[in-house]
């Protein structure tokens, strides 16, 4: 699950980073209006949003406008607005310009994640979520975040997890190492060059040396199985 933060106070923003990854989320940190707003523009089919949490008092635009720009271009990503503002007033013009839940500051880090699990419950989330993915004799559940081998569990971390997922959703497709880093891993973050061929090398371990095949100079590949004994 990936989610968008715009938070331009670095403090409230690096708190909720960190407390979302140990939640299992993959966060992209923002910090002002104009760049999130791009960002939302930019998307993706292989690497979009599943949600936002969305500061209303931001540099250069504001939430309020950035939640008018992404509903007239019909983007329905699910958006939980933040806001130092109590008033009832401010509160109803994020709901009516499209935010699907609000949370006033100061707030609980269990209560934001009970409501982000919440707006995903509701099923407007365009999120990758599908009951189950299976490749051969791999099986991936993502609801309980679990993955089976031959109907024997297997260790990964979230990391590795969050990268099998991406591939088993975009099945027979080549993924480029920088669709893929993006997905794995927040805009923040320190990558090391060689990170994604370790998460690799671990995964091959777990699930087989033929589960993710590379394609030399652009990317990785996972193949359906029956496919390759058609070809061959």
């Amino acid at each position: 699950m990936r989610i968008l933060l715009v938070e331009d106070q670095d403090m409230i923003g690096n708190g909720l980073r960190v407390g979302l990854m140990q939640h299992d989320y993959t966060v992209d940190w923002l910090k002002d209006g104009k760049s999130a707003l791009q960002a939302l523009l930019s998307q993706a089919e292989s690497d979009r949003f599943d949600l936002v949490i969305l500061d209303i008092g931001l540099p250069k635009l504001s939430g309020y406008e950035i939640l008018k720009a992404i509903r007239a271009k019909n983007i329905r990503i699910p958006t939980l607005v933040l806001t130092a503002l109590d008033e009832i007033d401010d509160r109803i013009k994020g709901l009516d310009l499209g935010a699907d839940d609000y949370l006033c500051k100061p707030f609980d880090l269990g209560e934001l994640c009970a409501r982000v699990r919440a707006l995903i419950r509701r099923g407007g989330s365009t999120s990758r979520a599908i009951p189950t993915l299976s490749v051969g004799n791999i099986l991936l559940d993502p609801a309980s975040r679990r993955i089976y081998k031959s109907n024997v569990a297997v260790e990964l971390s979230r990391r590795e997890f969050v990268l099998v997922h991406l591939m088993m959703e975009n099945l027979n497709k080549v993924l480029s190492r920088e669709q893929i880093i993006q997905n794995i891993y927040g805009w923040g973050d320190d990558v090391d060059s060689n990170a994604l061929e370790v998460h690799v090398h671990n995964i091959r371990k777990k699930l087989g040396s033929k589960f993710i095949s590379t394609v030399r100079g652009i990317g990785y590949i996972v193949e359906d199985p029956t496919k390759l004994k058609e070809r061959s």
